[in-house]
């Protein structure tokens, strides 16, 4: 939980007990958590993770619910063995931090990932999805990476590429109501420029009451109020995968 003398404004919520279904693998210079469903596809989505890391187990728990729905699902470190945020760490901090790991850098590491799917996997419609800082880093992969064939951005931080729009692959944006560090204006925003800008398919969704990091950073029975919404998000999530994938 986030340490209560400093709240992080980005709390990690409920931290899943769960071990993971899949391994960790070394893909070129990064490691990678993967996990592959039990009979073959050539289907795969890059799960990219917020600032709590590759490991935290709650991404890996979604990792594993895109296996369970017929997905090769993985979950590289985009921090590239940098240490990921800590609740415990001082928020005044947090600025310096971000700067050494920028969502708009991502693309050394998903042409890597790319070439491990297809080549180790035999994966050829390859997705990707992102919560919070991955979220934002799906966003600037939809605007350039050819390779890939849509996205899912949960809670991305808008403000990273407000002035990008022009989309190159169908893109599912998932918001939150009530989430404290994106507000709505950035959303109608968005809306508006995607609105003049973007020549696909595109959706952008906002869930009554929910707060940043709702989909994978929430217990639903722990927060049973919001449980509605929580598997509203991910069950989106997935029609828009297997949609477009």
């Amino acid at each position: 939980m986030a340490n209560e003398s400093r709240p992080c404004p980005c709390d990690i919520g409920d931290r899943f007990d769960y071990g993971g279904r899949g391994q960790e693998v070394q893909v070129g210079h990064i490691k990678a958590y993967v996990c592959k469903p039990s009979a073959s596809t050539d289907k795969a989505v890059i799960v990219i993770h917020d600032i709590f890391g590759w490991q935290l187990p709650n991404t890996r728990y979604i990792a594993d619910m895109l296996t369970t729905n017929g997905y090769i699902a993985i979950c590289p470190d985009f921090f590239v063995g940098q240490e990921a945020w800590k609740p415990s760490n001082d928020w005044a901090s947090f600025n310096d931090w971000v700067k050494t790991r920028d969502a708009g850098k991502t693309d050394k590491e998903v042409d890597v990932v790319l070439k491990y799917l297809k080549d180790q996997c035999g994966a050829k419609k390859i997705g990707v999805i992102g919560f919070c800082w991955g979220g934002a880093a799906v966003q600037h992969l939809m605007l350039k990476n050819p390779h890939l064939k849509t996205g899912v951005s949960l809670y991305g931080v808008i403000s990273r590429f407000e002035d990008k729009h022009s989309l190159l692959h169908p893109t599912f944006f998932i918001f939150g109501e009530k989430d404290d560090i994106i507000p709505l204006e950035q959303v109608t925003l968005l809306e508006q420029k995607l609105k003049q800008n973007c020549k696909v398919d595109y959706e952008v969704k906002i869930y009554p009451g929910q707060t940043h990091g709702f989909v994978h950073r929430k217990r639903e029975d722990i927060n049973p109020q919001d449980k509605p919404y929580i598997e509203e998000g991910r069950q989106d999530m997935i029609n828009w995968l297997n949609k477009y994938l």
